[in-house]
């Protein structure tokens, strides 16, 4: 097994692993005993899901969150400077991606350590693939301001993107937000304008839907406390 830094996709819900995950992740994964984790809780969870006879206790964990100093993050690659695997592992989706993992991966690419991402599901890419709109050109902005006026005027200005760059916006919202979200959507971008929403990617009660702004008038289902990615396009 190469000395590198793995990024180690977990599912996106209560998923079968099988469903989203290759095998070979898990043979990667047997061979590391070193992880940076945004939760050492749910990553144990996940490592004992991948496999239920995996060494935790003679495992590693060091958390990174926002919280977390650089100086810190710098410090926790030493067992990978040491020549042992490391991996990163997310809350949810793919480490790196939208998450504070990007932070380690910098530092590991400015050092000259090997970095090897592993494939599974990311909610920004299938929520494009799903949607119908322009894959050549997207932009993810995660989280929209909390203020409403402030949120009125950066979603006219994903808005104006859509149709001056024919590119498609996604962003996201904490969930117990979503309808409210989905409400300020409705009522500030124009009628023609196309909003996908797209909740519980990979589950069993996935949902993706496209439609016009218009078309959407009374017709949003419920999304309180459901991890959503909403999309606009033309």
């Amino acid at each position: 097994m190469e000395n590198a830094l793995y990024l180690l996709p977990v599912t996106l819900g209560d998923t079968p692993l099988e469903n989203v995950l290759p095998s070979y992740n898990a043979k990667i994964i047997s061979g590391i005993r070193h992880f940076i984790v945004e939760n050492v809780r749910t990553a144990r969870r996940f490592l004992r899901s991948v496999d239920s006879q995996f060494d935790i206790d003679g495992s590693h964990f060091f958390e990174l969150n926002k919280h977390t100093t650089p100086e810190a993050v710098a410090e926790y690659l030493k067992p990978l400077i040491d020549g042992k695997p490391m991996g990163v592992i997310s809350e949810a989706g793919c480490p790196a991606v939208a998450d504070p993992g990007a932070d380690v991966v910098a530092i590991a690419q400015r050092k000259g350590l090997k970095v090897v991402p592993l494939v599974g599901p990311s909610s920004i890419i299938l929520s494009v693939m799903a949607s119908g709109f322009n894959g050549q050109s997207f932009a993810f902005h995660g989280y929209l301001p909390i203020k409403p006026e402030e949120r009125t005027k950066k979603l006219r200005q994903l808005e104006q993107r859509v149709y001056n760059e024919h590119q498609t916006q996604l962003f996201i919202e904490t969930p117990y937000r979503n309808d409210k979200m989905v409400e300020d959507i409705l009522k500030t971008c124009r009628q023609q304008t196309k909003l996908c929403i797209a909740a519980n990617l990979t589950c069993p009660n996935e949902y993706v839907r496209t439609r016009t702004v218009k078309e959407w008038q009374g017709k949003v289902p419920e999304l309180s406390k459901i991890p959503c990615i909403f999309l606009l396009y033309k």
